[in-house]
């Protein structure tokens, strides 16, 4: 493929899988290969998808820009050397397990002259792209943001306030302009299910929920405006907007019945593969110049929220110390 932009990808697990896919059916991207610890995994997928499988310094030779979707706690010490190598970086959610390592590798990148993009993926749903129309200017005044599911049949390394919430966080993060003012948490089930309450300093107050114990799998956002409620639903990426909401009894025959009529809208949203839009705008933004979706100061940011949150929820569920009897 000629001036075609190589990719590779490193650690080819479930979503790593999805990265090589994507990647290989992008327009003007070749995939040159994937890398993984696991020797025969790595050439499974490069014979999937009609690719090679190297260890990760044979595949920084050949790559322009490289996913990283390996364990969290080696996110820092891959995209160091890739960065190191000049090749253009996503890093999967979440960003890093260490602030200060986050920091560093921002830094390291801006003095490569390296893109850095972090992979929060609901902010390239089509529904979520589309907020910033309906909301037309108007202020949240609350979000409600639940994520739930049943128990995963693979493997997770992260919380669930890690691996399901701090997609929220950050969604929330991007529609509300100010800091947070106060945080409270709280988790069950093994940590398998938790919910946090966000106040922002100008008001907004944030409710969010995610779980792995749940029997049905909800992906939803309620932004609660003064004229108008807007829901999303990230699986079907539909968008419903309600609105004139009128409370209004009625008297027929002698009985008084109470009626409420509310408009709703349900826009057109035009679908996609949210994996697909992000990583063409990470292509874009490592050789076009475009500016990151999805940079590294986000990724901080909802790192540094999601992990106030499992500390005040796991801060409460230790136990209470109760003083020794004196005989």
């Amino acid at each position: 493929m000629t001036d075609a932009v190589a990719a590779g990808v490193i650690g080819v697990g479930s979503m790593g899988t999805n990265h090589a896919r994507v990647y290989s059916e992008l327009r003007g991207v070749e995939l040159v290969g994937v890398a993984d610890v696991d020797g025969e995994r790595a050439a499974a997928v490069a014979a999937e998808f009609g690719t090679k499988a190297f260890t990760i310094d044979e595949l920084l030779e050949h790559v322009d820009v490289v996913s990283i979707v390996v364990p969290t706690p080696y996110h820092a010490s891959v995209a160091r050397s890739c960065i190191e190598a000049g090749v253009h970086v996503l890093i999967e959610k979440p960003f890093v397990d260490n602030f200060r390592e986050g920091e560093e590798l921002a830094a390291l990148a801006k003095w490569h002259g390296v893109t850095l993009q972090v992979g929060h993926i609901e902010r390239f749903n089509p529904a979520v792209r589309a907020l910033d129309t309906f909301l037309d200017g108007t202020e949240p005044i609350a979000i409600t943001a639940n994520r739930l599911g049943p128990p995963l049949n693979r493997d997770v390394n992260d919380g669930v306030i890690m691996d399901l919430m701090i997609h929220d966080i950050d969604v929330v993060l991007s529609l509300v302009d100010s800091e947070i003012a106060n945080l409270s948490a709280t988790s069950t089930a093994d940590d398998q299910y938790a919910t946090a309450q966000l106040t922002f300093e100008n008001g907004v107050v944030a409710t969010l929920t995610a779980s792995r114990v749940t029997q049905q799998k909800t992906r939803t956002l309620d932004i609660t405006a003064r004229d108008r409620l807007i829901r999303v639903d990230y699986l079907n990426q539909s968008v419903q907007i309600f609105r004139q909401s009128k409370p209004d009894f009625l008297r027929e025959n002698g009985n008084v019945r109470y009626r409420h009529e509310v408009l709703m809208e349900q826009p057109m949203i035009e679908a996609g593969e949210p994996l697909k839009h992000e990583l063409q705008a990470f292509v874009e933004a490592a050789t076009d110049g475009k500016p990151v979706v999805v940079t590294a100061d986000d990724g901080l940011r909802a790192l540094a929220v999601a992990q106030r949150i499992e500390a005040d929820a796991y801060t409460k569920k230790q136990p209470v110390e109760t003083p020794e009897e004196t005989p």
